[in-house]
């Protein structure tokens, strides 16, 4: 999994028609101190996530397990919002 920030929509009127209804969100990885990264994914958003919230996204086969993107042609996905971070030391 990855800890990331949403920082953006994609819009897409055309696409497969096996991602129909699905909202696209930029996602910044962030580190563990909530800086953002210079590296960023575009994933299904499967739990509402908006601007500014920080997720959990996987990517691969595993973004492909969820109810929303079962066999899609999806290769990220968030999966979970974030209320928080407890790390040890």
């Amino acid at each position: 999994m990855i800890l990331g920030k949403v920082v953006g929509t994609v819009w897409a009127t055309r696409k497969d028609e096996e991602l129909v209804g699905m909202k696209f969100q930029i996602v910044k990885h962030l580190d563990l101190d909530y800086k953002l990264k210079d590296t960023f994914v575009v994933a299904v958003d499967t739990v509402q996530a908006g601007v500014g919230d920080v997720v959990l996204m996987c990517s691969g086969s595993s973004a492909r397990q969820t109810t929303l993107t079962k066999n899609k042609p999806v290769d990220a996905v968030i999966m979970a919002v974030v209320d928080k971070i407890d790390v040890a030391g």
